[in-house]
């Protein structure tokens, strides 16, 4: 039975903010194709992120949280905001002391105003180390300095700020067409989360893939391991979390399989027969 396989990539495909998978994880994906799967990846990074990815070969993504879905050169489903949404959004956010960084279809723009906020705030060496990390995932991902940014239509906003009290206003004027899927504070203290429309999410972009492939959604197969892959895990018919992955994810998954640093992809490919 052919299935359609959804990969997150950040802490399920990769180690967070990488772009290169490790060699088991690309011959799971392999092995799968050749037994007759369709395997897509199924991510909030936007289509200019996924580009050194795509070259190892798959069938299809579904990319900024379900925005964008791609079959092939086949483009299913097209949904960036309206300038207005984008207007709001960035003022709202900006306003409420949150930092923003606008994922479009050809690249992504940050707030030059984080990193001088970390160096201001830096006193025991935690803001230093978040800002080597910073300008780490914002080189390999090809994320540029806002004021490069010159209106391209905006598919996601991922935000970060120093506390819960920042995003209190923005869910209340944005509430009704965005969700602010945030998540807990990390290792440096800070919240980060994504502002995704409402009219699309992984699992939305999972069932317009279905739809478009002939596939049931009960032939499909999810890993993930975060918040942002709540939606997805929920639709497929099999869904799997990384043993690196919240705790809130590994509840509500199917099965868990090792973390990305364990060979986990592979390991629960051959698990389920995928390849």
């Amino acid at each position: 039975m052919k299935k359609a396989i959804f990969l997150d990539i950040d802490g399920t495909l990769t180690e967070p903010g990488c772009n290169v998978p490790p060699e088991s994880a690309i011959k799971a994906v392999r092995g799968a194709q050749e037994n007759g799967h369709y395997v897509f990846l199924c991510t909030g990074r936007n289509y200019d992120m996924l580009s050194p990815l795509l070259s190892l070969g798959f069938d299809g993504v579904v990319a900024s949280c379900g925005g964008y879905v791609r079959f092939g050169d086949q483009v299913i489903y097209d949904c960036p905001m309206t300038r207005e949404q984008t207007d709001k959004a960035m003022k709202v956010l900006k306003d409420s002391g949150v930092f923003r960084t606008v994922e479009c279809l050809d690249g992504s723009y940050t707030d030059e105003g984080l990193k001088e906020f970390l160096k201001s705030h830096d006193r025991d060496g935690a803001n230093s180390e978040l800002l080597r990390w910073r300008n780490q995932i914002e080189q390999s991902l090809n994320i540029r300095p806002m004021a490069e940014y010159k209106g391209q239509p905006v598919y996601k906003v991922v935000v970060m700020a120093r506390s819960r009290e920042c995003f209190r206003e923005p869910e209340k004027a944005l509430g009704e067409e965005f969700e602010l899927c945030l998540q807990e504070p990390d290792q440096f203290g800070y919240i980060n989360g994504e502002l995704v429309n409402r009219k699309f999410d992984k699992g939305k972009g999972i069932l317009r893939a279905c739809e478009y492939l002939g596939i049931s959604v009960g032939d499909t197969v999810g890993f993930g391991d975060s918040m942002n892959d709540e939606a997805m895990l929920r639709t497929v018919g099999l869904s799997i979390c990384m043993a690196n992955g919240s705790e809130k994810m590994k509840e509500l998954a199917d099965d868990v399989c090792p973390a990305v640093t364990e060979d986990g992809l592979y390991q629960g490919f051959v698990k389920h027969g995928l390849c």
